[in-house]
């Protein structure tokens, strides 16, 4: 692979902070509001703020011909199996467990792209999906007896990774001429219905009106990190290869660790330390060229 442009490295910077700065925010706002209604919140915000911005860059809102049903799989896959999957996974464990498993998704990148498309994977590709995969191991480590007397916590955060990765495959490997933003749109459009359905029928209606900080944090998740966030993922899985830029999302659970430690004042164990180490390893094998022979 030849070298990383600056604007790849500029979108893989501000996905990684995006998404990863996020976390401390949605435990705020999960003290409040029960996941589901949480999730039609943040979708509903992202939905305006995709909406405006296509409105004032008057960008088409249309969808190319034929290509509906791809872009109904990408929003099931890619956004509404995340929320219900990584929802339901927050019921059985802690969400940040759920999370680092969710975050395993670059190993199913890897995986199905060899199994199903054949893909090849060089020495170093290779090296940085173990090496990630072994942070990831590093951070689900103190987590395992949770996991053992939670089977469905653990079933449904990698039922979310895989649906993830699965999602990434059908953006790569479709062509969606003349959508930008749009494409992240019409997904969170596709996705909303069913989120909504379900936050009536499990959650109800609220009992109490949410904090203005609960508030602040909802809106903020939907307009930043699942609006502007999701559109910089899609556009990285058009610019990169499959299993190079799931590997990007390595870095996200290792911000949102940091974030922890910063703004919610939470430890930062040795075994966290030498996991941020590993992922610093395992994207510089991913995005930094090999010196030629």
């Amino acid at each position: 692979m030849n070298g990383v442009s600056p604007k790849v490295l500029g979108l893989l910077a501000a996905l990684t902070l995006m998404w990863g700065t996020n976390w401390p925010l949605f435990r705020i706002a999960l003290d409040e509001l029960p996941v589901l209604t949480f999730r039609s919140l943040v979708l509903i915000s992202g939905i305006l703020m995709l909406g405006a911005i296509l409105a004032v860059r008057r960008e088409s809102f249309a969808v190319p011909a034929g290509r509906w049903p791809a872009l109904a799989l990408a929003s099931t896959t890619n956004i509404l199996i995340w929320n219900i999957a990584t929802a339901l996974a927050v019921l059985y464990i802690p969400s940040g467990h759920a999370s680092v498993l969710a975050y395993t998704m670059p190993l199913w990148v890897a995986l199905l792209g060899f199994v199903a498309f054949g893909q090849r994977l060089t020495g170093r590709l290779l090296a940085a999906i173990l090496i990630g995969g072994a942070a990831v191991a590093a951070l689900m480590a103190p987590n395992f007896t949770s996991y053992a007397h939670a089977p469905l916590g653990m079933f449904w955060g990698l039922f979310a990774a895989i649906s993830w990765a699965v999602g990434t495959f059908v953006v790569k490997r479709t062509s969606w001429p003349g959508m930008g933003l749009s494409l992240t749109f019409w997904q969170a459009v596709i996705s909303l219905p069913p989120v909504l359905i379900g936050a009536a029928i499990f959650d109800g209606l609220p009992e109490r009106w949410p904090s203005a900080a609960a508030l602040i944090a909802t809106i903020y998740t939907g307009a930043i990190p699942t609006a502007l966030g999701t559109a910089a993922w899609f556009a990285l899985v058009k610019l990169l290869p499959a299993q190079v830029a799931a590997l990007s999302s390595i870095a996200i659970p290792i911000v949102a660790i940091v974030s922890g430690v910063v703004i919610l004042d939470e430890p930062l164990s040795l075994l966290q330390a030498l996991a941020i180490a590993s992922t610093v390893v395992s994207l510089w094998l991913a995005l930094v060229p090999g010196r030629k022979r």
